[in-house]
C-alpha cells in the first residue's frame, strides 16, 4: 500500500535549495538556485529569505551569491551518541596520526552509506585524506565492509559473501587496496559498541577507523606499524565510550 502523499510546498522547496547548494562550491544566485530547481525566481523568493534569516544560508551582499553555512552540520553534530563518539575519538586519532605519520579517519553507517565524522590530518608534509562530511558505498569499500562484518549483516543479491564477512572477523580488521584512490592502502578496524549492562563491549561496530596508508619513498612508516597502532587506537577509543557509559 503507498504511503500517504502529504505534500508541503514550501518545506520541498526549502530542501530542494538546501541540497543544490550543497553540491556548489561556489555558491549560486537566486536566478541560477531558481533555475537549479525548476521554479521561478519569485517562487524561491521567501523561501531563501526565511533559510538566511534561520542562519542555514549566508549571502555575499556585493555578489549575491548563497552558500551554505555550517549549521546543518552543527546540527547533525548536537547527536548525543556522535558527539560522544566524536569526543572519545579524538584523542587516540591525534596520537595514532602522530605514531604513523599517516592522516586517519572515522566513519559511521548512516542510511545505508559510510559517512565519515572525524579526521586528524598526517602531520607529515606528504599524505592522504578525506572530506569530514563525505559520505561512501558500504559494499565496495574497506571502511563498509568492516562495518557489514562487525553488524551481523547477512549476506544477499550483490552483497559480500558470509564468509568474506566472517574472514574480517576472524581477523579482526580489514587491510585492502583503496577502492577509489590508486597507490592508498586502507587499514580498517572496527571501534566496537559499549555493552548497556556491563563493563564491557558487544561484537558490533559503532564506528570503523580507517588509516589511508601510503606506501612511498615520502613513507616514514611500515604497514606492519600502521596497523599496529591503529589497533590500539580503536580499543582506546571502544575503552573511552564505556568509560563514558554510566
Amino acid at each position: 500500500m503507498p504511503a500517504p502523499d502529504y505534500a508541503v510546498p514550501a518545506l520541498d522547496k526549502a530542501l530542494d535549495v538546501l541540497e543544490l547548494l550543497a553540491d556548489s562550491d561556489a555558491g549560486l544566485t537566486q536566478a541560477e538556485i531558481a533555475g537549479g530547481i525548476g521554479r521561478s525566481a519569485t517562487q524561491i523568493f521567501r523561501v531563501l529569505t526565511t533559510l538566511e534569516r534561520r542562519g542555514y544560508l549566508f549571502r555575499d551582499r556585493q555578489s549575491g551569491v548563497y552558500r551554505l553555512s555550517t549549521r546543518l552540520f552543527d546540527l547533525a553534530h548536537r547527536q548525543e551518541p556522535l558527539r560522544s563518539l566524536i569526543a572519545a575519538a579524538h584523542p587516540p586519532m591525534r596520537a595514532l596520526a602522530e605514531q604513523t605519520r599517516s592522516s586517519c579517519n572515522l566513519s559511521v553507517l548512516d542510511a545505508g552509506r559510510m559517512r565519515v565524522v572525524a579526521q586528524v590530518v598526517s602531520p607529515s608534509d606528504f599524505g592522504f585524506q578525506v572530506r569530514v562530511g563525505a559520505l561512501f558505498d558500504v559494499e565496495t569499500t574497506a571502511s563498509g565492509l568492516v562495518q557489514l562484518a562487525f553488524a551481523g549483516a547477512g549476506a544477499g543479491a550483490g552483497r559480500p559473501s558470509r564468509s568474506d564477512l566472517a574472514a574480517i572477523v576472524a581477523r579482526g580488521f580489514l587491510e585492502q587496496p583503496d577502492a577509489l584512490q590508486p597507490g592508498v592502502t586502507d587499514i580498517v578496524f572496527p571501534v566496537l559498541e559499549p555493552r548497556r549492562s556491563s563493563a564491557s563491549l558487544t561484537d558490533r561496530a559503532i564506528a570503523v577507523l580507517t588509516v589511508p596508508y601510503v606506501a612511498t619513498s615520502f613513507s616514514e612508516r611500515t604497514s606492519d606499524s600502521v596497523r599496529e597502532h591503529a589497533a590500539v587506537a580503536a580499543g582506546e577509543i571502544a575503552e573511552r565510550l564505556l568509560g563514558a557509559r554510566p
